[in-house]
């Protein structure tokens, strides 16, 4: 068996908040039961968004997230 650790960025649109994401994410049905995630830690920053936003681009994604998580 291999265990995984798994970094994801979400933005959340939809404004599901941190429980809510979790949920889907735990309780998502996937084939075979091939994986069985669970959410062991999560952290949150919240960010003014608009279209031009860092985290909306791909040539400024990666470093905007580490910049908004990096004080940790």
């Amino acid at each position: 068996m291999n265990v995984y650790k798994i970094e994801l960025m979400i933005v959340d649109h939809d404004k599901l908040g941190t429980e809510e994401i979790k949920t889907i994410l735990e309780n998502t049905s996937f084939p075979n039961h091939c994986i069985y995630p669970r959410v062991i830690s999560s952290q949150v920053r919240e960010v003014a968004w608009d279209d031009s936003h860092p985290l909306n681009h791909d040539d400024t994604m990666e470093p905007e997230f580490r910049r908004l998580f990096s004080a940790e």
